[in-house]
């Protein structure tokens, strides 16, 4: 009789711990969404593949604190509305402690008064300014990967002062981005002593800028600054060149991209513009502490052979560095939204593949323009700019 109990006890404490292993291994659900199709896909797909790539890294490791990570992807289809129906989806059916995305400015928008009423951290990947403005409204559950573009546009103006080049012809795109660009491009100019010869716009879907830059070649602009994501970038190489303008043509810092240099083909040598030190790893110094992070990434890119249909390019990371964020924020915090989300505005030091990440209450984005170098396409590749 007394071995029949020892035998129930040790049973029943057996089915306890198993009950304790299966509640342990509850998966953690992360919501990730992003432009799949559509104009915007050629951004979105890959950054949907390094999403998975970094979630199946961090359960080989352990999860959090022994919980896997569950992505619930979602296609935005290049659609602001879309990503909006997505993120309430993801809040209201799926349950997930935080969200991963969307791929543009102009979904992030959309979805933005969505999380923040519903209380719910979203870690975006998109490059513009506008969804961690007090100006549109409170940001207090949304944070952002890549660079502010006003970041961008420091870089980019301090670069142009220092090779004396102050009187700039300016073109942009008329979406959310190209907008956002142009309100820091004529907010920092005076700090930096530049002013504009010309100012132009043109549809992201435009096809020829031929009329645009014909105005700015007749201003006689020391340079000019393009400002857009997409295969328009390499448009306007393009038409410049065709043109005959010889000033040098200053891009984004969503464009270092092989894609661009594919598409402007010859017309894009000597094309510069800010970039994530990603695309010139091999041009660091060895201290940097980047250098050895961005190397284990790209050779885990390479390991996945996603570098045969998607090139690194300078978005790449951006996904990366978003869920690598929350899920330190996890491992502190658990899944609870408001602890979550405080554990992430904490995130100090964290050397990641597009800079060192240092977030405050009033900079949910952590990047400075150290974070940032300009680069130069030079024999069909992309170099520190001299």
């Amino acid at each position: 009789m007394k071995k029949f109990f020892k035998l129930l006890i040790l049973a029943s404490s057996l089915v306890f711990l198993l009950m304790g292993w299966g509640l342990a291994a509850e998966p953690i659900k992360l919501g990730a969404f992003f432009a799949l199709s559509g104009p915007a896909a050629h951004i979105g797909t890959p950054t949907k593949l390094v999403a998975e790539m970094v979630v199946e890294k961090i359960n080989k490791e352990g999860g959090i604190n022994g919980r896997p990570l569950m992505l619930i992807i979602g296609d935005t289809e290049s659609d602001p509305a879309k990503a909006a129906t997505i993120a309430k989806k993801f809040i209201h059916q799926d349950k997930v402690a935080a969200i991963i995305g969307p791929t543009s400015t102009g979904e992030a928008m959309n979805v933005k008064k969505i999380v923040e009423e519903a209380g719910i951290p979203i870690f975006m990947t998109v490059g513009g300014d506008p969804p961690i403005m007090k100006e549109t409204g409170p940001y207090t559950y949304i944070f952002k990967s890549p660079q502010r573009s006003s970041v961008a546009v420091q870089k980019l103006f301090g670069y142009l002062k220092d090779k004396g080049l102050t009187k700039v012809a300016l073109i942009t795109a008329t979406d959310p981005f190209g907008k956002d660009g142009a309100t820091w491009l004529k907010k920092l100019a005076p700090d930096f002593g530049i002013t504009f010869v010309a100012e132009e716009s043109f549809g992201p879907k435009d096809t020829d800028m031929t009329a645009q830059l014909t105005k700015i070649k007749n201003a006689n602009p020391q340079a000019i600054i393009c400002w857009t994501i997409g295969p328009a970038g390499a448009i306007v190489s393009k038409n410049k060149a065709q043109l005959g303008i010889k000033v040098p043509l200053f891009q984004c810092h969503g464009l270092p991209d092989p894609k661009y240099i594919e598409l402007a083909g010859k017309a894009a040598e000597g094309d510069r513009m800010p970039s994530t030190k990603l695309m010139v790893v091999s041009e660091l110094k060895d201290d940097d502490p980047q250098k050895p992070i961005i190397q284990n990434f790209i050779k885990l890119y390479q390991e996945k052979g996603f570098d045969k249909q998607f090139p690194i390019n300078t978005h790449s990371g951006y996904a990366w560095d978003a869920i690598m964020i929350v899920a330190n924020a996890l491992k502190k915090a658990g899944p609870d939204p408001k602890k979550l989300r405080d554990a992430i505005e904490a995130t100090k030091g964290y050397v990641g593949i597009s800079g060192i990440y240092n977030l405050t209450p009033e900079d949910h984005n952590g990047l400075g323009v150290d974070s940032m170098v300009m680069v130069e396409v030079k024999d069909g590749r992309f170099v520190l700019a001299k």
